[in-house]
């Protein structure tokens, strides 16, 4: 197996895995943790988008790394709920 292909497959089984994370509701702390790992994901796609020249796959996870660094920053750095 390629390095690329480990990459690959790295971002991807970590995106289904950070995607369980947050649809389980199951408190801010796992949420979190489930939007830092979408982080770690989106960095992998990115490497791969760059390796592999695909603008569209690096587009979309360039926007989708933003995204969950806001969720990380929501869930686990900020002390107050959104609602409070």
């Amino acid at each position: 197996m390629e390095p690329i292909d480990i990459l690959r497959w790295f971002a991807s089984i970590s995106g289904i895995i950070a995607a369980f994370m947050v649809s389980l509701d199951n408190g801010r702390r796992v949420t979190g943790y489930g939007f830092a790992l979408f982080v770690a994901s989106s960095l992998a796609w990115i490497t791969g988008a760059l390796i592999g020249s695909d603008e569209p796959l690096l587009s979309q996870n360039l926007v989708l790394f933003a995204i969950n660094l806001f969720g990380v920053y929501r869930y686990l750095i900020r002390k107050k709920p959104a609602h409070a």
